[in-house]
């Protein structure tokens, strides 16, 4: 597909995502009778739909009725891992003449995004976990995705917004990571976008951000972090009004430096590839609404038993309800969520969770003890001579790549005193200062915390 022909289908897929943005912004205020009523016939609707159309869900679901299923009743079905998913690809793919390999075919012949003969787009992620994925978009799987994403600002500049308005999207800006497609979306009127790829030197980005005087923000938690240290210490003149962080933990340093820089609204968002948005933070209350008009969410212990709200759970495991092209029924997301029990701020019906921070694997793990990686965190992220750091485990403690220009004795020493209360005795700690990190190539995102392997 051409540029040209992508740039005009992408257009017409705006346009749609406009469309139906008020539908789900109207969501927003809906009961929890609502949100319940609307929630099971989706779910049933999609349990029936894949049992049909997917090999791989029809012997999930053999022995679960999907035109009478609730919420409750998918924990009958075991667990789908991201191991599953790209092992079974062939099977699991809903539309006809789609397979792994023509899938592999577009993700190498594209120069730039694209849409298949059936409207499809083709990403893949995954470097984090150490597992390549490639995924399947729908054309209306997009539309809800985009919406989810965007609805709670787009409530906002519905009340508020006067005057132009142009959004700054800092994501990997090329294939073939969705977070482009999926952020570079207006919310208001006549709002302009630009976006700013973060794979780039920090001075770039830096001075393209400046160029551009964004009213609004959106971007890679790390990054926008990063500009906000900028832009406290006078290196960078803007000031936005509404700051949305995505696709990677959003750091109480980094949530800090924003509102401290700016003190701007901020809509934090957790999502995946697989699933689209899971949730997205109000910037009125607490931690994070989760998406119930179109995920399931479930607490599960070790075995995949779901767990009470108030206990503690191993994993999190997501039900996608408006992704049909490639259904994830039960898909281990890799994260820990914590329920919010109190009504928002905001009123929102909508249940909440805390705010995501950070995968379980990221914790390093020396023979019997466990390091957290908030251990590192505290120390590294208040450093106010640490704009950006990476922590890659090593058999004896860790090495430590950080932007820059703090006392790197002092700073190991600080680290190697963290790690011992943690029960780590004697670790070996180095600490290089480097001009820029390495981001993973394709989806600019940083791995924070490298594992041990």
């Amino acid at each position: 597909m051409s540029r040209s022909a992508y740039e005009r289908m992408r257009s017409a897929h705006l346009n749609q995502v406009q469309a139906a943005l008020d539908d789900h912004v109207g969501r927003l205020d809906w009961s929890r009778e609502q949100i319940e009523h609307f929630r099971n016939a989706r779910l049933r609707a999609l349990l029936g739909y894949a049992r049909e159309r997917s090999p791989f869900h029809a012997e999930r679901l053999r022995d679960l009725d999907p035109a009478t299923a609730s919420v409750a009743d998918l924990g009958l079905l075991p667990m789908m891992t991201k191991q599953d998913a790209q092992e079974n690809w062939d099977s699991i793919v809903t539309v006809g003449g789609l397979n792994r390999a023509r899938a592999e075919q577009t993700l190498a012949g594209q120069t730039w995004f694209s849409y298949t003969s059936g409207d499809e787009q083709i990403f893949s992620s995954g470097g984090s976990s150490g597992v390549r994925g490639v995924y399947v978009w729908g054309w209306e799987f997009f539309v809800s995705a985009a919406c989810l994403a965007w609805r709670m600002q787009a409530r906002e500049e519905m009340r508020r917004t006067t005057g132009p308005t142009r959004l700054a999207v800092l994501s990997a800006g090329e294939p073939p990571h969705a977070s482009t497609p999926l952020f570079d979306v207006p919310t208001a009127p006549g709002m302009e976008t630009v976006v700013i790829p973060v794979g780039a030197p920090f001075d770039e980005v830096l001075a393209a951000v400046a160029a551009a005087r964004p009213t609004h923000l959106v971007g890679y938690a790390s990054v926008i972090g990063r500009l906000a240290r900028a832009a406290t210490r006078g290196e960078l003149a803007i000031s936005p009004v509404r700051v949305s962080t995505n696709s990677e933990p959003l750091l109480d340093e980094d949530r800090h430096a924003i509102q401290e820089a700016w003190a701007a609204p901020v809509h934090n968002l957790w999502g995946s590839t697989e699933i689209g948005v899971q949730a997205v933070g109000c910037a009125l209350g607490e931690g994070l609404h989760i998406a119930e008009d179109e995920v399931v969410l479930e607490r599960v212990d070790e075995n995949g038993i779901p767990v009470a709200p108030d206990a503690p759970a191993v994993r999190t495991l997501a039900t996608g309800l408006a992704n049909r092209t490639f259904p994830f029924i039960r898909y281990d997301l890799g994260d820990q969520v914590t329920l919010l029990p109190e009504p928002c701020p905001c009123g929102s019906a909508f249940a909440r969770v805390a705010d995501i921070g950070g995968r379980r694997d990221d914790d390093f793990r020396y023979g019997p003890v466990t390091v957290p990686a908030s251990a590192f965190r505290y120390v590294l992220g208040t450093d106010p001579h640490v704009s950006e750091y990476q922590v890659t485990q090593t058999a004896a403690g860790a090495d430590i790549l950080a932007v820059g220009d703090p006392d790197p004795v002092a700073l190991a020493a600080a680290v190697i005193a963290a790690l011992r209360v943690q029960g780590l005795a004697d670790a070996s700690v180095r600490i290089q200062i480097v001009d820029r990190l390495q981001r993973l190539s394709g989806s600019g995102k940083l791995r924070r915390f490298i594992p041990l392997r």
